[in-house]
Order: structure tokens, then sequence, then C-alpha cells
């Protein structure tokens, strides 16, 4: 996987629009689940993607260390050997002199072979390094991502079961509404006025078969008084 993909894909993932994402989702509960499965699937293969630009970096700048550290050396035993050829020279040994002369040309050949890596080396590393720095960033944004995404699944899954409890406590007392036709408790009730409109009705039955039995009689208790008055009429005239 090369750095620039890496880099891309790690971007890309850290700016993941998680509500436009969960906008356009059928079932977001399942999408959160897949999205963070998929999350950490990334992590882990970002982070040992970015272990091994690291590994290399590291490597890089241990090379050039050893470039700037053998350049310093090389320098070192050229000037070493200058003076040498300096003394034997100032001596009357020009033949040794001239040795260590050459010894002192090798040497800065070496020197300067090792300054060139050194500096053909440097501006990679520096945008290794900066490389380096923009995945860290990146892998620290997606971990934060990753905490979101179950943050928010974890409160959608609440609400959900916050949801479901409340359409349950509506569907019972639904059930229970007396104002509802097809209740069980308004038929109930229906029926219980039935059977009290019944017994008001036979008390009002029995209390009208009662007064016509008086007003039988108050009309038999008439006629007599009739008849007695009359045999009073007749018993005047004879």
């Amino acid at each position: 996987m090369s750095k620039q993909t890496i880099l891309g894909r790690v971007t890309q993932l850290a700016k993941a629009n998680i509500n436009a994402l969960l906008d356009q989702a059928e079932d977001p509960q399942k999408m959160l689940d897949q999205l963070i499965r998929d999350y950490a699937n990334n992590i882990s293969e970002a982070e040992q993607a970015v272990a091994t630009t690291i590994g290399n970096l590291r490597m890089l700048e241990a090379d050039h260390k050893e470039d700037v550290d053998a350049a310093a050396e090389w320098g070192a035993k050229a000037l070493a050997a200058s003076r040498k050829a300096d003394g034997l020279r100032e001596s009357g040994s020009a033949a040794e002199a001239d040795r260590f002369d050459n010894l002192a040309k090798v040497a800065l050949g070496r020197q300067m072979q090792s300054e060139k890596e050194a500096a053909v080396a440097a501006p990679v590393i520096a945008a290794q390094t900066e490389v380096v720095d923009k995945l860290k960033a990146g892998l620290a944004a997606m971990k934060e991502k990753l905490t979101e995404l179950q943050a928010k699944r974890d409160e959608l899954v609440a609400r959900a079961r916050t949801a479901r409890a409340q359409n349950t406590m509506l569907d019972a007392v639904k059930n229970i509404d007396v104002l509802d036709p097809t209740s069980d408790l308004h038929r109930f009730e229906e029926k219980v006025r039935r059977e009290e409109a019944m017994a008001l009705g036979r008390q009002e039955l029995a209390a009208s078969s009662l007064d016509a039995q008086f007003e039988s009689l108050e009309d038999l208790g008439r006629t007599s008084e009739i008849e007695a008055r009359l045999a009073a009429l007749k018993s005047r005239a004879a």
C-alpha cells in the first residue's frame, strides 16, 4: 500500500460525515454497526501501514546519521593524513609524505560521497516525516470518529428502546380507553348500563302495578258510598 493511498484513505475516513450517512440509511442502527466494524478494520489496517511507514522512516534516519557520521569520520582521517604528510615533508621524507597526501585524498573522496548521500536523503526524510505526522493525525481523528460512532450507536439504541417502551405503553392505554367503543371495558360498561336500566324499568313497572291496585281500592270505596247513599234516599221516600 503506497503512502499516498494510506494517507488518502485515512483522510477520507477521518472526514466522513456520519450524520449525512445516517440520513441516507434505511436502518441507521444496522448502518452504524457496519460503520463501526468497517472503521475498526480500517483503523487496524491503517495502524499496520503507518507502523511500516514509520519503520521505513526510522531506517532512513539511521542511514542518514551513518552518512553524516561517516562524512565526519572521513574528514577527520583526511585531516590526520594531511598533517602526517606535512610533517614527513618537513622532515625530508617526500615520498612518504606523498603517500599520506594520497590517503588524505582518498579520505576526502569518501567524505564527499557520504556528504552527497546524506544530502540526497535529507529532503526524503523531511517529506517522509511530514507524511508520518499526517498519518498519525489521521489515525487520531479516525479513533475519535470511531468513538463518535459508538456513542451515536449507543444513543440510537437507547432512543429506540425508549420509543418502543412508549409505544407499548400507549397501546396499553388505548386498550383500556373508555371512549373506545371496541374496548372490553366499554362493552362491560354498556352491559352494566343495560342491567341498571332493566332494574329501573322493573322498579317503575312494579310501582305502576301498585298504584293501579290502590286506585282499584279507591274506586271500590267510592262505589260502596254511592250504594249507601242511594239506600238512604230510598228509606226516606218510604
